[in-house]
């Protein structure tokens, strides 16, 4: 069971996932712009952030990035966290990117200092240690597809729009885009989209490789989430230890030359091994019957 959440993360009544639990109720007046949902049944151990700042898009503002980052602190220690799904409460958009009205009211030193904020928020995302994914059911612009860029894996509308159109604003990508995006697609296509500011739906970034499935929107608006809970659940019985480890040497081992990534990968190995759900893995492959992870 997850901890109660600090109170600036306290989630608002009127939205609750099929089958979900709050973590905390609201005691504030105003509605918390990141909730945080722990699905129950037999979809415990998946958690939903759930991200609701309806009257700016979920622009990154400073009260959205401070209650994203103190979610993600009080989740990173939660071992019962098997899957993290990052959504949308505001229908047609993912994520709009910087608060461009916020950013106006800077100075220049204010500007550099929450810049490194969002590129810390984005690392905290990538280094969160159970596979996270991102449901993009409309716009995901600039820090919005930063954003999904930090998670494992990527959901799309086919009717969801996305690029990092930081050059269209006399900017550029600040918090990992020019970084995490080469990665993701090789360094020419990443420089050509992020050099004309491009936007693709989601049809376009599943061809690309930028998305790991496209789906047809329906009525709802939600059909990237619907799918991206269908990943969930199939990653959800799976030993969890060797998920988060598996996680830990493809992310290091990309990071080096070959050599030192199979060096990784063997410690990685060794960390698993004494593991009562290797043990259990064995012994439900002996048995011929499925395996039952408790993640120790």
């Amino acid at each position: 069971m997850l901890r109660a959440l600090p109170r600036a993360l306290r989630l608002s009544r009127p939205w609750r996932s099929p089958g979900a639990r709050d973590c905390a109720s609201n005691a504030t007046t105003r509605t918390a712009e990141i909730q945080v949902h722990a699905l129950t049944g037999p979809d415990q151990g998946i958690t939903e952030i759930l991200m609701n700042r309806p009257h700016a898009r979920n622009a990154l503002g400073n009260i959205f990035v401070s209650e994203l980052l103190e979610a993600l602190a009080q989740l990173r220690e939660d071992q019962q966290v098997r899957v993290l799904i990052f959504r949308s409460g505001v229908k047609g958009v993912f994520c709009a990117g910087a608060d461009l009205k916020e950013r106006e009211q800077m100075s220049a030193v204010e500007v550099g200092i929450f810049v490194q904020r969002l590129r810390g928020l984005m690392s905290e995302i990538a280094a969160f240690p159970a596979p996270t994914i991102a449901a993009m059911d409309g716009f995901a612009l600039g820090g919005g597809l930063e954003l999904a860029l930090a998670c494992d894996l990527r959901i799309a509308a086919s009717t969801a729009v996305m690029g990092l159109i930081e050059t269209t604003r006399g900017l550029l990508p600040g918090a990992g885009g020019t970084q995490r995006l080469p990665r993701c697609l090789g360094v020419a296509l990443a420089k050509e989209l992020i050099f004309t500011g491009r936007r693709v739906n989601g049809v376009q970034a599943h061809e690309l490789g930028l998305v790991n499935h496209a789906v047809a929107q329906n009525e709802e608006g939600n059909a990237a989430y619907h799918r991206a809970l269908a990943l969930a659940q199939e990653i959800l019985p799976q030993a969890p230890i060797a998920v988060r480890l598996g996680k830990v040497a493809i992310d290091r081992g990309m990071e080096v030359d070959i050599a030192s990534g199979m060096a990784i990968e063997h410690m990685c190995y060794a960390q698993n091994i004494p593991t009562q759900d290797r043990l259990e893995g064995m012994a439900a492959f002996r048995e011929k019957r499925p395996p039952k992870f408790v993640g120790k």
